[in-house]
């Protein structure tokens, strides 16, 4: 059985812990997972399920924080972080209950010969997510929110660290009145989630999670012919090319790298600056890495031991092959990591292809527009990307070279409920959030009439 516990970063102590799902409960929760499918979703209307949606998204207001607090004790989110996470989740059920109509509406098609035919939205049946510690509620939001919309139902395996959000969450759309089977919570084991994948009954699945667990999802959906989106690593790039306030585009990078203290898919991981603001950025990017403090609430604990002990290794092991560090200093005090930056990082070591999860920062100087395309597009992850550019059609084109999935101008943390999250080569693939998060496990059907 798998190990579902509550262990505080902070101090390490075990707070709870929960026994994983036996054999029998797994079969439990995929008959009414199925059962409220051919029951409930297919047999209410969009704007039926849509205002169960708006009234989680509701409760989650409601509850904003309680909730806020389990993520904290859970993997130490700092509190302000944890219910501005709350809040997010919130909007994002509340944009596809107030959406929904919309975008699962009929599509006509015109005809050579002048038939009727149309298009209908409707859900496939009972989804399968697997979700991560570092955003408990946020992740489950974007992908149950538009899906419980749709009319699919959920079967949902969180992260063995964060017990208490996968039933406070599942508690809320209980207490929204979606009925029984429509949301599933279970705790899982590695071994039952690739039997769950193949049970006939599960027609897709959603991962957001590493690399390495998304190939194996992704090798086990293929075997059994279902879809799959998958939302996995990232090592962003933060591009300063043009700048009339450098102080801004230092505060853009420490933003960017500190949220959810670095330990974010999308996070700013490298900082790419160009040789004219080079110098000056790297003493202020420094002062202000330096400058920031847990007891202010610029950061958390990293959430795990195994996390803090797998990202001293990495930069130790960067500084051994020729890195050097510019501030921190890879000293943690527990799961307390200090902001760090990393220079001097080269093709050849391993650091330059890693995705650094946490609060450290690669900093590299470039001499051109070109250059820093290439710097970017060198890493095999393709998830997200700022620019900081005063000329906007360059930033544009910058951006248009960039092998990622999003491109964000002159800000950081610019995401929201209606625009698409997701990205290309190792990231992943398939989008969530706005109307593509509702077309990813839809059965598009197609209604054709004979001409008359």
């Amino acid at each position: 059985m798998a190990n579902y516990a509550v262990t505080n970063p902070a101090t390490g102590e075990v707070l709870a812990e929960y026994p994983g799902a036996t054999d029998a409960e797994v079969q439990d929760a995929l008959a009414s997972a199925e059962k409220a499918y051919q029951e409930w979703a297919r047999n209410t209307t969009v704007a039926e399920r849509a205002a169960l949606a708006q009234r989680a998204a509701d409760l989650l207001l409601e509850r904003k924080d309680e909730l806020a607090a389990i993520i904290t004790r859970e993997m130490g989110k700092p509190a302000d972080q944890a219910v501005g996470e709350i809040e997010f989740s919130s909007a994002i059920i509340e944009y596809y209950a107030k959406n929904g109509e919309e975008f699962l509406k009929d599509e006509d098609i015109v005809t050579e010969d002048g038939g009727r035919a149309f298009v209908r939205r409707q859900g496939l049946g009972v989804l399968l997510g697997i979700m991560p510690w570092n955003y408990p509620f946020y992740q489950i939001a974007r992908f149950a929110g538009p899906n419980l919309v749709l009319g699919n139902t959920i079967i949902l395996k969180h992260a063995e660290q964060c017990p208490e959000s996968a039933l406070a969450i599942a508690q809320v759309f209980a207490d929204a009145g979606f009925p029984e089977g429509a949301y599933v919570n279970l705790f899982a084991s590695h071994d039952q989630i690739s039997d769950i994948i193949k049970d006939d009954r599960v027609q897709a699945i959603s991962l957001t999670g590493s690399e390495r667990a998304g190939a194996i999802i992704a090798e086990q959906a293929g075997r059994a012919l279902k879809k799959c989106v998958l939302e996995l690593g990232g090592s962003d790039v933060l591009l300063v090319l043009d700048t009339n306030d450098l102080d801004a585009a230092v505060e853009a990078a420490v933003g960017g790298r500190l949220e959810n203290t670095g330990q974010a898919c999308n996070g700013s991981k490298r900082i790419v600056v160009l040789d004219t603001y080079y110098d000056e950025f790297a003493e202020k990017f420094a002062a202000a890495m330096s400058a920031l403090t847990y007891e202010a609430g610029d950061f958390g604990p990293m959430s795990s031991e195994k996390a803090t002990e797998g990202l001293s290794a990495q930069v130790a092991n960067a500084v051994s092959q020729g890195a050097q560090i510019l501030a921190g200093d890879n000293d943690p005090k527990g799961n307390f990591f200090a902001p760090t930056i990393l220079t001097g990082i080269t093709p050849e070591m391993d650091a330059y292809t890693q995705e650094l999860f946490g609060p450290v920062a690669q900093l590299y100087k470039v001499s051109s527009d070109e250059e820093a395309i290439t710097l970017a597009n060198s890493s095999p992850y393709g998830l997200g990307s700022v620019v900081i550019c005063e000329d906007e059609d360059r930033a544009i084109e910058v951006g248009s070279k960039l092998d990622v999935g999003m491109v964000f101008i002159n800000g950081v943390g610019l995401d929201s409920a209606e625009l698409p999250f997701g990205g290309v080569k190792r990231s992943g693939y398939g989008r969530e959030l706005g109307k593509f998060g509702i077309e990813e496990f839809q059965n598009k059907k197609l209604f054709r009439f004979a001409a008359k």
